[in-house]
């Protein structure tokens, strides 16, 4: 890992909502989002909501913005969704509610799975950005992207970007 050109003063624990995209996977076998929150609790973080929700853009939007509503939550992650099958939704829902975009995000996700996996990674919308003050981050379902995604890119930026969110103005 790189340095970072910024190190946070203090660390904070981020209030997290970890959303599995799935019209298949039950809490007994939503590996994926099982990896989310504890990755996030064992970096210091907390879990404040949990579900799977079925691979629908209504509910998917729907869901979003009741969550970016609640005062106890910094950050919200989804996983699952985001290729290009008729069901995948999830990018198209999230992507027309974020008010500001992360590009960088999606761009390095793709960089460092196209490492792992070739050029299927073009297939992935990952994608990152802020709704409401809050951190949002949509990433593929499969077990190796939540780790990659998490690893590389959340865990070592999440309290830097949330406290940018948070930061009062001077």
């Amino acid at each position: 890992m790189t340095s970072i050109p910024h190190p946070d003063s203090e660390p904070i624990a981020v209030r997290c909502a970890a959303i599995t995209v799935s019209d298949t996977r039950t809490p007994d076998t939503d590996r994926s989002g099982r990896i989310v929150r504890n990755r996030l609790v064992e970096a210091g973080h907390a879990i404040a909501a949990y579900e799977i929700l079925k691979d629908d853009p209504v509910a998917i939007r729907d869901r979003l913005m009741t969550l970016a509503s609640r005062d106890d939550l910094d950050a919200i992650v989804f996983n699952g969704g985001t290729g290009i099958a008729p069901r995948d939704t999830t990018y198209d829902a999230i992507a027309s509610l974020l008010e500001k975009t992360l590009p960088g995000f999606g761009e390095i996700f793709r960089s460092l799975s196209y490492h792992e996996i070739g050029s299927r990674a073009i297939a992935s919308r990952a994608i990152a950005g802020v709704y409401h003050s809050k951190l949002i981050f949509s990433i593929p379902g499969s077990t190796g992207a939540v780790s990659l995604a998490l690893e590389r890119l959340i865990l070592p930026e999440l309290v830097h970007l949330v406290s940018q969110l948070t930061r009062s103005p001077a």
